[in-house]
């Protein structure tokens, strides 16, 4: 069946590794809009991160931030949020703190954090466009969290962590690697899937003529929903065999090659 809707990550799918649009991925939204395909994002960033994306791809439908758990309009104005159960991200960052890894706070529109200089803050900061608000003691914000992460350079140690602290978790809160470097916990039971099916249910699109794009382990809750899934060139083997297809690397022009070919034909 035709494709009418299309909804892509954005890290490591839609933009490169050093953050940027490419002008052939700009193109190949812009062919989208010219065939009447519907088109948004589903990220892991805050909605602040979604920002930069907006008027260069002219995005007019509804984003889902933090894995779709918080829905904004393109001015990101809040159409609704779901936070964490105050206890799974205590329970979370008390697990990271006896880890020794670092834990960012995303809570209230703010990124907060106590070390300034720790590892991957630049890049977040190049990737927000924006900075972090520095305070003495994150526990005060862990009740109006919308986001966890648990950032490290050492990332074999954060993918072991991540099925542990899943289990420690449970039902409440849930537990994915947006990055190898970065490991979210987000409100449970509210992922990249349920936004899926609720723009196209909001559009009256079936989810057979939804096409979906992503890298990580987080976007294959949009691969079981949609009609036609995309596999990054630089994701896991488990995230391809989720996929209906396998595009080029986000270095490699992956996202417009899949545009281009699976859904323009």
């Amino acid at each position: 069946m035709p494709i009418s809707l299309v909804v892509t990550d954005v890290d490591g799918t839609l933009v490169t590794g050093d953050k940027q649009l490419t002008p052939r991925a700009i193109r190949a939204v812009d062919a989208l809009r010219a065939r009447g395909i519907a088109f948004t994002v589903a990220s892991s960033r805050p909605p602040v991160g979604l920002r930069p994306l907006v008027a260069p791809l002219g995005l007019d439908l509804p984003m889902g931030a933090f894995n779709g758990s918080t829905v904004v309009r393109p001015d990101l104005s809040l159409i609704d949020e779901t936070l964490i159960p105050e206890e799974a991200a205590r329970t979370a960052a008390a697990r990271f703190s006896a880890e020794g890894i670092d834990l960012w706070v995303f809570a209230e529109g703010a990124w907060l954090l106590t070390d300034p200089d720790g590892p991957y803050t630049d890049l977040e900061r190049r990737t927000l466009q924006a900075g972090p608000r520095v305070v003495d003691d994150l526990a005060p914000h862990l009740a109006r969290a919308a986001k966890l992460v648990g950032v490290s350079r050492d990332h074999a140690a954060l993918a072991a962590l991540e099925p542990r602290l899943a289990r420690e978790v449970g039902k409440g809160a849930a537990v994915h690697r947006s990055q190898a470097y970065y490991l979210d916990v987000t409100p449970p039971h509210i992922d990249k899937g349920h936004f899926v099916a609720r723009i196209a249910g909001e559009l009256g699109i079936p989810l057979s003529r939804v096409a979906v794009l992503g890298d990580m382990a987080n976007d294959t809750a949009m691969f079981a929903k949609a009609g036609l899934s995309i596999a990054m060139g630089n994701a896991s083997d488990a995230v391809k065999r989720a996929a209906s297809h396998v595009t080029g690397t986000n270095e490699a022009e992956g996202f417009a090659e899949a545009i281009e070919r699976f859904v323009l034909g």
